[in-house]
């Protein structure tokens, strides 16, 4: 639809001039009655002077015209007779920051900060590995997320940015299947206790992939993501924004099957709500399913479950837990799943936050790696 465009404009002082020959008054007159000096007046007619809110309400009273009419007639006349236009650099960084969030990743350093504006538009596109701001990074390209379906946000793309770029500070074993499942089997002996949780980052690296946690921005929805910088370098990146050990565990062995699956070669699996039960995909499915064996073995659980006549006490937990070789806080995480009941065993969910990000690769939580 095409945008009007008047063919003139005319300022306030026109249409004064008008109820003044119309009432056969003077400039002099109206000068007296808002007891204005008269070169006030001349200034505001020939437009030389803008009308101010104090001057709209007085010509209201003076001339029987609303306020607001005056006002609008202003800013009207004014819009369209700007000798300094907008500079076009307001759209430019407008742009920028609809394609990218740029508060944030300067807050993070994920950039150089710098006063000129195309400057900072060629880093964010370099961060972004983009060539204009129309451009999706290849890595996002496919993303798809555990809700929705929906494509990845800039937000999101950002953080994918950042886990690639740590990524690639990684060294790592050149990568297979056979591997990480070898790496996997080492990572049972490790759930009895949170602060086994420090070696996940070399196992998986001694298996070729590379593990980074990156804080989460403002609007990002991410808890997981698999991607991969070739064909035969998976990346597994965490936000850690539940700080638990079930959503730790849960979430490092769903990845694992997404990698072990070549999910997220064409672009980035996108995990941001992993306890949705009535996800669909295929990919999800299959990574869910062998997450939860992994965590706690599926067949004892309902097991355990339908021996019970109400809900199972923190004590049974307990006892299962050790039957099971695991911390309880994992398979409270299960039964909370299994249950539908998120509000419940919360006390047994221990943190491992802190454990993990003083082994791993990580930008966020007070520590921000330099990037050469």
């Amino acid at each position: 639809m095409s945008t009007f465009v008047p063919a003139e404009v005319f300022p306030p002082g026109y249409f004064i001039q008008w109820e003044l020959e119309s009432r056969d008054w003077t400039q002099e007159d109206l000068a007296q009655i808002m007891g204005r000096p008269l070169q006030a007046i001349n200034e505001i007619i020939k437009a030389k002077k803008k009308v101010t809110e104090e001057t709209a309400k007085e010509l209201e009273l003076a001339l029987g015209i609303d306020a607001d009419w005056w006002l609008r007639t202003e800013a009207l006349y004014r819009l369209h007779h700007d000798s300094k236009p907008a500079p076009k650099v307001i759209s430019k960084r407008a742009a920028l920051r609809r394609r990218a969030p740029v508060r944030h990743i300067l807050n993070r350093h994920w950039i150089e900060p710098t006063d000129d504006h195309d400057e900072l538009e060629r880093r964010v596109m370099r961060f972004l590995s983009i060539e204009s701001l129309e451009d999706k990074p290849r890595f996002a390209a496919a993303a798809r997320q555990t809700v929705y379906g929906e494509p990845a946000t800039p937000i999101q793309e950002a953080w994918l940015a950042r886990v690639r770029q740590l990524a690639k500070t990684i060294p790592a074993s050149r990568y297979s299947n056979e591997k990480l499942e070898a790496a996997i089997e080492q990572f049972y002996p490790l759930l009895m206790s949170p602060d086994e949780s420090r070696h996940v980052p070399q196992l998986l690296a001694d298996a070729g992939v590379r593990f980074v946690v990156v804080e989460q921005i403002p609007g990002l929805k991410v808890q997981a993501v698999c991607t991969w910088l070739s064909a035969t370098e998976p990346i597994i990146g965490m936000s850690l924004v539940r700080d638990s050990i079930d959503n730790f565990w849960f979430g490092v062995r769903h990845e694992c099957q997404h990698v072990l699956n070549g999910d997220g070669k064409e672009g980035a699996v996108i995990d941001n709500d992993m306890d949705r039960p009535d996800e669909t995909s295929e990919q999800e499915r299959l990574a869910n399913a062998a997450a939860a064996r992994f965590c706690v073995d599926q067949e004892a659980l309902r097991n355990f479950v339908e021996r019970k006549i109400t809900i199972p006490s923190d004590l049974e937990i307990r006892n299962f837990a050790r039957i099971q070789k695991r911390h309880p806080g994992i398979v409270a995480g299960q039964l909370r799943r299994h249950l539908n009941a998120y509000d419940r065993y919360t006390s047994m969910l221990a943190h491992v936050r802190h454990v993990v990000v003083t082994t791993a690769t990580v930008d966020g939580f007070g520590i921000t790696p330099a990037i050469n």
